[in-house]
């Protein structure tokens, strides 16, 4: 069994055109993901692209790239694109890093990988951190996760979940956590994810995770050790990330 990371990077973007190659201190956006996703514990790591220039950026930067269809709905339909044609076997662990993550912590993905080892028969897991202001848990661009006591995913949704019925949302309840869109795969377990199809709930809340929910399968929910910073979405987060790492 070996562990991969794939990193889906799609070169349009509605809000930030061009996103993989934006310039963070000199260096593209998706190579700063690679860079930090090689610190952690996979065996290897491999930026599945779109486009050509977004190709020649990585391989440039001494990182592996492979060129996928531009049509794939998700990361994920172009992250099974990946481990098919790479020919991973079924019980090959498979995660998947966002090409919008340039500050993810090595340690949250190191803590994926082990959490699958050591749960073999949990075939999808990803990861969550409290929230801790009440702006983020009525945000709905914050995705919200509840769990079981096993650690098992109840519910993802945008909604401030559990909803605090006494204090009307005005305060963040106990066990508010935000989910982390990171995710770890068996390879059996995503060929069935995209096989699947959208279900009913994520075409409501836009949630693809949801199909495996829906589905009745069991999804591992690991809180993060490390706070992980969120995506580059818009010019707003860019800078923000740009002045990061220029200091």
């Amino acid at each position: 069994m070996e562990i991969h990371i794939v990193i889906p990077a799609r070169f349009a973007s509605t809000r930030l055109p061009g996103k993989p190659l934006a310039d963070i201190a000199g260096e593209p956006m998706i190579v700063r993901v690679a860079a930090q996703a090689a610190r952690s514990m996979a065996n290897d790591v491999l930026v599945a692209v779109d486009d050509q220039r977004v190709a020649a950026a990585v391989v440039a930067a001494g990182w592996q790239a492979e060129m996928t269809r531009e049509d794939h709905v998700s990361g994920s339909d172009r992250v099974m694109e990946v481990a098919s044609r790479r020919g991973w076997s079924d019980d090959d662990i498979v995660i998947n890093v966002q090409g919008d993550e340039p500050l993810v912590p090595p340690q949250v993905i190191d803590q994926l990988c082990e959490g699958m080892v050591a749960h073999p028969d949990v075939s999808m897991a990803t990861l969550s951190e409290p929230i801790n202001e009440i702006d983020d848990f009525l945000n709905p661009n914050v995705v919200k996760v509840i769990a079981d006591d096993a650690g098992m995913a109840m519910t993802f949704s945008r909604s401030p979940i559990p909803y605090p019925r006494d204090t009307a949302g005005h305060e963040v309840p106990n066990g508010a956590a935000r989910h982390v869109g990171i995710y770890g795969f068996r390879v059996s377990a995503l060929r069935r994810f995209i096989h699947l199809g959208e279900s009913s709930l994520e075409r409501i809340e836009k949630l693809e995770q949801l199909r495996w929910l829906q589905a009745s399968l069991p999804l591992l929910v690991i809180q993060a050790k490390e706070s992980v910073p969120g995506g580059v979405d818009t010019p707003e987060d860019l800078a923000k990330v740009q002045a990061l790492f220029s200091a």
